[in-house]
């Protein structure tokens, strides 16, 4: 099971990279330098990422009601909810406490040293530009020799540039629905992109998936792959180290009882058995 990490992980390509032994596969947020967009793909390359993923689903910061009222921000805004969420959680207060507080590992090299978390978020705003075009994406595409996706396509005429641009796959994606409320939900434009191109580059989704039925809606639906992010966030919360596996375990059980439900021997027969078009 490939693992994507993005750019403003906290947690280094390098060693990512190593403890997936040969399975991370990096999503690149599109710096507003060529400089410092060539250094992080030739690290990506250099640690063995076999496959780079390009973010174009962020062209600018999504107005977030819920983050603000949460005080999810640079620098995070303290209030007494907060301050009593930390104390309910004693064990990871302490561990933030010895190990300090989380960074952008793969761009502590390009930060200036010192900078607090009001000066973090002027940084990331500064170096970090979201908007892309082809010809953005074609310079990526001569310099990396791996397989190259494009993530947050929605809809066909997207779908239709990363072909033509010579890419081998794209993720039909809105960003976890974080972005735009308003946005169409990602498996109504899956089925389309799919049925167009699918014969052409490989179509894979994610935003919204959650269960073992979910994943078996969306292969149905024309996906050749799906991905999760918060069901994984989630388990690690509750179960530490062990909560991926955990994670893993609970969806392919899941998965499982839909195939035997509807005598699908191979997840490939999906599209046979769970989604008809009327």
């Amino acid at each position: 099971i490939p693992f994507v990490l993005s750019t403003v992980s906290t947690s280094s390509i390098e060693r990512i990279a190593e403890l997936t032994e040969g399975r991370a596969w990096f999503q690149l947020y599109h710096p507003t330098e060529d400089r410092l967009r060539d250094d992080i793909i030739q690290r990506a390359d250099a640690a063995g990422c076999p496959v780079l993923v390009i973010l174009c689903d962020v062209p600018t910061f999504g107005f977030r009601p819920r983050d603000i009222r949460n005080g999810l921000a640079m620098p995070p805004k303290m209030s007494v909810k907060n301050i009593l969420q930390i104390l309910g959680r004693p064990e990871w207060a302490l561990k933030t406490l010895v190990h300090g507080q989380p960074n952008f590992e793969t761009l502590r090299p390009y930060m200036p040293k010192g900078l607090d978390l009001k000066q973090l978020g002027k940084f990331m705003d500064q170096t970090f530009s979201g908007r892309l075009n082809e010809e953005k994406i074609k310079p990526i595409r001569d310099m990396w020799k791996g397989k190259l996706v494009l993530k947050g396509v929605a809809n066909e005429a997207d779908a239709e540039k990363a072909v033509r641009l010579g890419l081998d796959g794209i993720i039909v994606s809105n960003h976890g629905g974080r972005q735009l409320d308003a946005g169409e939900s990602t498996i109504r434009p899956l089925a389309r992109i799919a049925k167009q191109y699918g014969d052409q580059i490989k179509v894979m989704m994610d935003s919204g998936i959650r269960s073992g039925p979910d994943i078996a809606r969306t292969l149905a639906s024309g996906a050749e792959f799906t991905f999760l992010g918060r069901s994984f966030m989630y388990g690690v919360a509750a179960l530490g180290s062990q909560g991926g596996n955990h994670t893993i375990s609970l969806l392919k059980t899941e998965l499982q009882q839909v195939m035997e439900q509807i005598c699908c021997e191979n997840v490939s027969d999906f599209p046979k058995h769970l989604i008809k078009e009327i």
